[in-house]
């Protein structure tokens, strides 16, 4: 598996697949200069190197892995909107909606907040 649309067609269900492919869209979209990566079987977006979110699908909902400093960051406006968190990444329950303008802020914090950053991971 080499690309986000060649990770879609592992999806079964395809409403899933939908939301997945929509989610994308709007990504690419809204922050053209992130790298796709597919690591550790999901796909991720990139920055000059360094992770900046990841989307991979479950059963029951979309794990949404930005890293602990940006959940810390969002916690409470994700707890607003009734998205569940754990240590390491917050889930959209299928049934939810996507709180675009939430995630957004998410992704662009995670690239202020590396820019210039040189690891992968934060440390």
């Amino acid at each position: 598996m080499e690309t986000f649309a060649d990770y879609l067609e592992t999806i079964d269900n395809e409403d899933h697949r939908q939301i997945m492919k929509d989610l994308f869209e709007w990504t690419d979209k809204e922050f053209p200069q992130l790298d796709h990566r597919i690591a550790w079987n999901q796909p991720m977006y990139v920055n000059n190197g360094t992770f900046i979110i990841a989307f991979s699908p479950t059963k029951k909902h979309i794990s949404v892995a930005p890293e602990k400093a940006a959940l810390k960051q969002f916690s409470e406006e994700l707890q607003d909107v009734s998205y569940d968190i754990t240590k390491e990444l917050f889930k959209i329950k299928w049934t939810q909606p996507i709180y675009y303008e939430l995630l957004r802020d998410i992704i662009q914090f995670n690239i202020d907040d590396k820019q210039d950053y040189p690891h992968f991971w934060r440390k």
